[in-house]
């Protein structure tokens, strides 16, 4: 079985700036799934900053790469996010609605996601890694 991960935006960010942890399980990986979610989270952070072209092509870049799939949000994507978000609720244990998005895309296309966010932990069914955990 081949190993699929799908980054978050922490994840992504912190490859970025060299994290040697998330770099290792990008480079262990057979194939990385990327969430149209997480790219606009990451291009609303570029248009924060001051080096919104170089960042935003650099994201470009990294999609194109043949061993990455950029994942848009399906009918399926949206009812796994309503049995994620009404499971999450039952327990008491709410998330940002799009760290549901995204935790719904890793569990559609069966990816381990990557992310530094400990509260994914809540996500029953999730198979989530922490880099570096």
């Amino acid at each position: 079985m081949a190993l699929k991960r799908l980054l978050d935006t922490s994840a992504y960010s912190e490859l970025k700036r060299g994290n040697r942890a998330v770099a290792s399980l990008v480079r262990d990986s057979e194939h990385l799934y990327f969430s149209c979610v997480v790219a606009g989270e990451l291009l609303y952070g570029f248009r924060c900053g001051g080096r919104y072209e170089q960042n935003s092509r650099e994201l470009q870049q990294f999609i194109a790469r043949p061993f990455v799939t950029l994942l848009d949000v399906t009918l399926t994507t949206a009812d796994r996010f309503g049995r994620v978000a009404r499971g999450l609720r039952n327990k008491g244990t709410p998330l940002p609605s799009n760290d549901i998005w995204v935790a719904a895309h890793a569990m559609e296309c069966g990816a381990e996601l990557v992310s530094l966010d400990q509260h994914f932990a809540q996500v029953d069914g999730l198979a989530w890694v922490l880099p570096g955990g």
